[in-house]
């Protein structure tokens, strides 16, 4: 399969390194005292968001990540090195979550965003660090502590704004190349697409929109029947579904108000706030029905599925009634903010994402008391108060 969407890999970040026991021993000085080093702290695995890659394929053939370790504590007050980071590329919309617990360690939705998921241990102390004006001659230091281990699980989800649904050979291939600049493969028996493809429709001067498609959906979907339940999991990002609904399908006993109420059921057992999202009906291929049967049998199809949101009867082969949509759709795309994306567990947040905030002018704690003597004024020999 070309894309490659779900990974599972282990990561290791490094060991800190030992402190050094260690005293000065030279000519002419009897107790030069002691001098061991601290060790080195151990690397972290680090993942950046990156646009210019779109699968996690190269999670495929390796899956096992090592940070490097610190180096020891060395004598003469010589400190270990820490060891380097190590970081892992991975596109944006990737999701990290633990293996074991199913916790959301990062969501990476920006390009350059970047999450430490495994840090490195500390360094051990030598025993320069245990010198005292009680303790002249300290004879311990400590080991480098462990650095953290875990699996876990990497899913990619694309970022789009328009998603198309649809059971296999309704046109969704068709729909995404007549608009964007996708070129999809494109056939006469279904399931034709194999992988997500995503296309850019520009809309005007400035706007523009992203377009995913999906396998085709079949009944049975979310239980892994055909291909597309291995996708929907890219259809959650986005802003609008569009459901496209073949109006004259090749099969006789076809039904197409049945096969539409099938793939909104499997959206439903997938996911609520998937099938919650605002959904626009796309009645397609009507260039293959009479010019004075369109009308009746779009607004049947309507009615038995007592649907009250937006209609467009389209062809995305012939592009008729494509410009419109396409007008109203970038215009919903504009109104309709993006879903925030799943807050990562703080305990694996970066340090700069960390870093603790800025004092508050008005906070009292920060504020100097003016009965202070730290903070009275007072006057130099020129007068000037400071």
């Amino acid at each position: 399969m070309k894309f490659f969407d779900e990974a599972q890999i282990e990561v290791y970040a490094g060991n800190g390194g030992n402190g050094c026991m260690s005293f000065r021993r030279e000519k002419f000085i009897p107790f030069g005292g002691p001098d061991g080093g601290d060790g080195g702290r151990g690397g972290s695995v680090v993942v950046e968001a990156d646009t210019n890659l779109n699968t996690l394929i190269d999670f495929r053939y390796q899956r096992v990540f090592r940070a490097r370790n610190g180096e020891h504590g060395r004598g003469s007050d010589c400190f270990g090195a820490g060891g380097e980071d190590m970081l892992l590329r991975v596109p944006v919309g990737t999701v990290i979550r633990d293996a074991e617990s199913g916790e959301t360690v990062a969501d990476l939705t920006a390009h350059g965003q970047r999450v430490v998921i495994a840090h490195g241990g500390a360094g051990g102390m030598g025993n320069l660090r245990f010198k005292s004006s009680t303790n002249r001659a300290p004879r311990q230091s400590t080991p480098g502590e462990a650095g953290e281990q875990r699996r876990l699980h990497l899913e990619l989800k694309v970022l789009a704004d328009v998603g198309l649904l649809g059971l296999p050979n309704a046109g969704k291939s068709t729909f995404i190349a007549a608009v964007s600049n996708a070129r999809p493969k494109i056939a006469d028996y279904p399931f034709t697409t194999l992988h997500p493809q995503l296309g850019v429709v520009r809309a005007a001067q400035g706007r523009s929109f992203v377009v995913a498609d999906i396998p085709g959906l079949i009944e049975g979907a979310a239980e892994g029947a055909g291909l597309g339940h291995q996708f929907l999991r890219h259809l959650q990002r986005t802003r609008l579904l569009l459901h496209l609904i073949d109006v004259s399908p090749p099969d006789p006993d076809a039904d197409p108000v049945r096969d539409a109420r099938a793939v909104v059921a499997e959206l439903k057992k997938y996911d609520a706030e998937l099938a919650a999202k605002p959904r626009w009906l796309l009645i397609n291929k009507i260039d293959l029905l009479p010019a004075d049967e369109r009308d009746a049998r779009v607004a049947e199809i309507v009615r038995r599925l007592r649907y009250k949101g937006p209609v467009f009867a389209v062809s995305a082969a012939t592009r008729e009634g494509l410009e419109p949509l396409v007008q109203r759709i970038a215009q919903a795309v504009l109104d309709a903010p993006r879903a925030p994306a799943t807050v990562a567990d703080p305990r694996f947040a970066s340090d700069a994402s960390s870093a603790p905030a800025e004092p508050d002018a008005g906070d009292a704690r920060f504020t100097p008391d003016a009965d202070d003597p730290r903070f009275a004024r007072h006057a130099d020999d020129d007068g000037d108060e400071h």
